[in-house]
């Protein structure tokens, strides 16, 4: 296993094109919305706005006993809805 310059090895590179985000999913939000998912992103230390609304779409997923809850990490490709299988 080979390390890249930017510390990955190859092995993580081949697993992160399997799982590259493909579909994009446009929402309309009020400020309100806005604002309230912004607030939640800040106190959970999310980092971005898709990272947070990947995060509470698990989230709610979860609670209706679809998926497990998200792995702490800070990158936000790491905040997929489903998880990666290993």
């Amino acid at each position: 296993m080979l390390s890249t310059k930017h510390g990955t090895t190859d092995t993580q590179m081949q697993d992160d094109e399997i799982h590259k985000r493909s579909d994009r999913l446009q929402i309309m939000l009020t400020q309100e919305e806005v604002q309230a998912l912004d607030n939640w992103r800040f106190e959970a230390r999310m980092p971005s706005q898709s990272a947070a609304v990947r995060e509470l779409l698990r989230r709610g997923l979860e609670a209706e006993g679809y998926f497990s809850r998200a792995e702490g990490t800070n990158a936000s490709g790491s905040f997929g809805v489903l998880k990666n299988k290993e």
